[in-house]
């Protein structure tokens, strides 16, 4: 009788997040939803949550669920049972202007939401999480080069991401949980449009002279999704914009 065993070197290769699950706040659309679809082209199952736009985060859904993946859109990131194993940290506000046409009002709420939301949401996330978490949340390259005026509430509010993040892989990394940020550049997205009002100026300030796209950045979410040994990193998906 043979015993030997041998693996079929053509067999493809199983999913990297195979039985895995990702919760991705702000998923209904730009960098989130490339992002969910990215992770469920990997295998994982997806939630994404959404404050507007209900019937684009339902499309997000669908095309989820398309891939083979279980999918579900949520109004808010507590509503998600059971554990949880990807956090993407994406949902965010930008409001650019000058320094004192800004509001308390303004502080408060992009404050509220690109600060305390994402530290409540990886706060809930790592009671969830086990060996192998991970929680990804998404900058600016602004936090690393303000190419002039107007950007000083919002540099500041996704600046504080880095410190969370370094702070979290401390705390998190005894327990196998990964905690890293993306810095994403002009990326072409419905709020940024490659071809809008001040695109032609983004773009040359990056050393490749284009913008990015959604799915570009995607791509590095997804692969410090699967990462083990990277924590407490910041990646530029910036086309060289703070080269």
């Amino acid at each position: 009788m043979n015993t030997n065993t041998h693996t079929n070197p053509l067999a493809p290769a199983p999913s990297p997040l195979a039985g895995r699950t990702a919760l991705v706040t702000g998923g209904s659309r730009g960098i989130g939803a490339a992002t969910a679809l990215r992770l469920a082209r990997e295998g994982a199952d997806v939630a994404l949550t959404y404050v507007n736009g209900k019937d684009a985060a339902e499309d997000v859904v669908r095309a989820v669920e398309a891939l083979g993946r279980r999918a579900v859109a949520l109004r808010a990131a507590t509503a998600l049972g059971g554990g949880l194993d990807v956090l993407v940290n994406n949902v965010g506000l930008g409001l650019l202007g000058p320094l004192e046409s800004l509001a308390l009002a303004d502080v408060d709420r992009l404050l509220a939401v690109n600060v305390r939301g994402v530290f409540l949401a990886s706060q809930a996330a790592a009671a969830r999480m086990g060996e192998g978490g991970r929680i990804i949340t998404v900058g600016t390259c602004m936090s690393q080069r303000v190419p002039g005026p107007g950007g000083t509430l919002y540099a500041m509010s996704k600046s504080a991401l880095i410190g969370l993040t370094k702070a979290l892989a401390r705390e998190l990394g005894p327990r196998g949980i990964t905690a890293n940020i993306v810095h994403p550049g002009p990326i072409d997205t419905d709020m940024n449009p490659a071809d809008g009002p001040y695109a032609q100026g983004q773009a040359a300030m990056t050393a490749l002279g284009r913008f990015g796209t959604a799915d570009e950045v995607a791509s590095t979410v997804a692969y410090l999704a699967t990462a083990s040994y990277v924590t407490g990193a910041e990646y530029a998906v910036d086309g060289g914009h703070a080269a």
